[in-house]
């Protein structure tokens, strides 16, 4: 099998890791393969901040919804969605000079600019996420950055253009990390559709859930009073507490990023 396919199949996230610290060479490769990531219009609409502060790494285990292998991980890297770099260089080109500028004044970012800088910043991690795999490294992506937006602010010196869109935590993966079974995926006619968008029915819910129901149910007729894996997601993730705060946290970002 070509290796890249191979790389990229056999990878999951790892949530323990073993007390072995990260070669500077190593990291060294992880970083020049990210920065070698797609970018929309070689802009580079991310940055990344690397956490090697202790206290800073607990912090991140109580503001990201409680998850301790933070703390451990021998590598956290924070990647954050940045128009502020090309607003400051914007700024500092004299773009306010231009002679069309009392016509047409000198926009800020938007919320079209924030999505694309989220864009940039996610391909940047997934390409460092192959990358570790590639060096027998795990990775694990912590979404719940997103949350608690004011406190991740504060915490890193964020300016008003730059979101905290994704944290990945590095390192070898333990023993009982590696065995673990990998979880399934959707089957591709669920996913990948031609020229149009395909809106599944519920017979075709049946059968994307066919082996997830069995799996997780196991033969009983409820958990937590859900009765299928539908109803399970809605109460556990979707309108459990900590996606409802990432939405405050969301909300709280696009109002910072369009204010005057």
């Amino acid at each position: 099998m070509n290796q890249v396919i191979d790389t990229i199949l056999k990878r999951k996230s790892i949530r323990a890791y073993l007390k072995k610290p990260i070669a500077p060479e190593v990291r060294a490769e992880l970083l020049r393969a990210t920065l070698r990531a797609p970018t929309a219009g070689n802009l580079m609409l991310y940055s990344i901040i690397e956490v090697t502060d202790q206290s800073l790494k607990n912090k991140l285990v109580r503001t990201c919804d409680n998850q301790p292998f933070i703390a451990r991980a021998p590598l956290v890297w924070l990647f954050l969605a940045d128009y502020q770099r090309w607003f400051d260089y914007f700024i500092s080109s004299g773009v306010a000079q231009l002679p069309n500028s009392s016509k047409t004044p000198m926009r800020k970012p938007e919320e079209g600019d924030l999505f694309l800088a989220c864009c940039d910043a996610i391909i940047a991690a997934q390409t460092a996420v192959i990358t570790a795999e590639s060096f027998g490294l795990g990775s694990c992506y912590i979404g719940d950055i997103m949350e608690n937006y004011e406190i991740h602010r504060d915490l890193f010196e964020l300016p008003k253009y730059v979101f905290p869109i994704s944290l990945v935590c590095f390192g070898y993966p333990t023993p009982q990390q590696i065995n673990r079974k990998q979880t399934s995926r959707f089957q591709e006619e669920f996913i990948l559709f031609q020229n149009t968008y395909k809106r599944l029915s519920k017979d075709d819910f049946n059968e994307m859930f066919l082996e997830e129901n069995s799996r997780t149910f196991r033969g009983r007729d409820e958990i937590m009073s859900a009765r299928n894996v539908g109803q399970l997601i809605y109460m556990r993730k979707f309108n459990a507490k900590f996606s409802k705060e990432m939405n405050r946290s969301v909300r709280a970002i696009l109002k910072a990023w369009l204010e005057d």
